[in-house]
């Protein structure tokens, strides 16, 4: 099975930079996108058609912000969006679909942004989240992915040192994404290349950051650890462009 994680920094932009070239030469089985930026009634000004996938949008209440989607080519069991409890409820960030061997949920964490004055909100969502995880977990394996805002580990963005205690490299949320694999989760990309160096998704549009690839890993394939060993690969597209993130990978065998 191949499924496919992308923030594409608004669809309709990404859209016009080649995103349906990729989404068709990829032919996941699942396509999970975030801040797709757009909502549902404005899906008829999309060019990229998706025949063949069953979709699935959540959008936040305010336009052109935030937002996911998931492309299917099964049809799921059942969907929920957003949680059951905690964290913002109206800004599009989740999406769970149930198969009967597996979860898979789509997430897109929000930023603390850069005066960081959503540390609070934040580690609420994280908690939420975690639980929600956990709770799927209780009742078949989960594969979790997409947009985390945190570069984990010192390995995991260019400039580490400069960095501490900014957006996405805070220990508050660094933590929280420790607690989230201590619980049960592996980190399908680390439990794969634990060593590799230089592996990032997302790069600053500024200082031709992509070209002299001084980056940070933010986006995630997360699996239950009962599901690691069924991991086959996992995939940095970083010569995809048409975001400032590029899609991520994850062959498993379910």
């Amino acid at each position: 099975m191949k499924a496919v994680t992308w923030n594409v920094n608004g669809l309709r932009a990404c859209e016009k930079k080649g995103f349906a070239d990729f989404f068709a030469q990829i032919d996941a089985d699942f396509f999970c996108i975030q801040e797709t930026k757009m909502q549902v009634d404005q899906l008829d000004s999309l060019n990229f058609h998706w025949d063949g996938y069953h979709a699935f949008w959540n959008s936040a209440e305010k336009k052109g912000y935030s937002g996911t989607a998931i492309f299917a080519k099964q049809e799921p069991i059942s969907v929920q969006y957003e949680m059951e409890t905690g964290g913002v409820s109206n800004e599009g960030r989740v999406i769970t679909l149930e198969y009967p061997e597996f979860y898979l949920v789509n997430a897109y964490v929000p930023n603390v942004r850069r005066d960081l004055e959503r540390i609070p909100l934040r580690m609420e969502w994280e908690d939420a989240l975690r639980q929600h995880l956990l709770d799927l977990d209780a009742k078949k394996p989960v594969l979790y992915c997409g947009d985390l805002n945190v570069a984990h580990q010192p390995i995991d963005l260019k400039n580490a040192k400069p960095n501490e205690g900014n957006a996405g490299y805070t220990l508050e949320e660094r933590g929280k994404m420790t607690e989230l694999l201590a619980s049960g989760f592996t980190d399908a990309f680390r439990h794969l290349y634990p060593e590799r160096t230089d592996a990032y998704t997302w790069w600053s549009y500024m200082g031709h950051a992509r070209e002299k690839n001084v980056g940070w890993r933010i986006d995630y394939w997360i699996t239950s650890n009962r599901a690691s060993a069924k991991i086959s690969d996992v995939i940095i597209h970083a010569d995809i462009l048409g975001s400032d993130h590029c899609p991520l990978e994850m062959q498993i065998d379910f």
